[in-house]
């Protein structure tokens, strides 16, 4: 059994990236967190860019464990506001993770912006590193629109306040979806089935 390191402790992305594994019919690969691991100085992240961010975090868990690490970065990227949060999506607010801060304060920036102007897009760049080097990043994008007030229990950042473009999703907010249903759309679900036949190669 190989192990993979996801660079999080986020628990909802680790079960979407097995959920994803085991959708591919991977077998004998193991997904574990951060949590399982012994503690290792963390880089900043830095980098101006949601792949630079990855690769920073995704280098320093391959380094410090000796096994391959895989990392997300990801975030909304809002028309109006010419990209933004974009790499700062985590710590809009300006305290790192705190999701009902960050959603306030995007909606209140966007009050006065007409529904025809609400586009935006999140996007995930993941990278898997190799402890011998070998580097692969790759990105998804999922399109939709800002709503006006948070709508869903499931999901997490800015989740409740995201409706895809997808048909299937039916005006509903990313957290409206399914588990599986957001798999089969979201940025983070493009990105990961793009490091399917990485994964499956460690798997051997």
């Amino acid at each position: 059994m190989s192990s993979v390191l996801l660079a999080s402790r986020n628990g909802k992305k680790l079960a979407e990236l097995q959920r994803v594994v085991d959708a591919a019919g991977i077998t004998g690969v193991e997904i574990v967190g951060l949590d399982a691991v012994p503690d290792y100085p963390e880089e900043p992240e830095t980098g101006a860019t949601f792949e630079d961010n990855a690769l920073i975090k995704a280098r320093a868990g391959a380094k410090a464990i000796g096994i391959p690490c895989l990392a997300d970065d990801s975030g909304i990227a809002v028309d109006a506001l010419n990209g933004m949060p974009g790499v700062l999506s985590a710590r809009w607010s300006g305290r790192h993770g705190d999701d009902p801060a960050n959603n306030a304060l995007l909606l209140a920036q966007l009050s006065d912006t007409p529904d025809e102007r609400r586009g935006a897009a999140f996007v995930s760049a993941c990278a898997l590193v190799l402890p011998g080097g070998t580097e692969t990043v790759v990105r998804g994008e999922w399109r939709g629109r800002v709503l006006r007030e948070e709508r869903g229990p499931h999901g997490f950042g800015y989740d409740p306040l995201f409706a895809p473009d997808d048909e299937i999703a039916d005006g509903r907010s990313a957290a409206e979806l399914s588990p599986a249903e957001k798999d089969g759309l979201s940025h983070r679900g493009k990105a990961l089935a793009q490091l399917v036949p990485a994964l499956r190669a460690l798997a051997g």
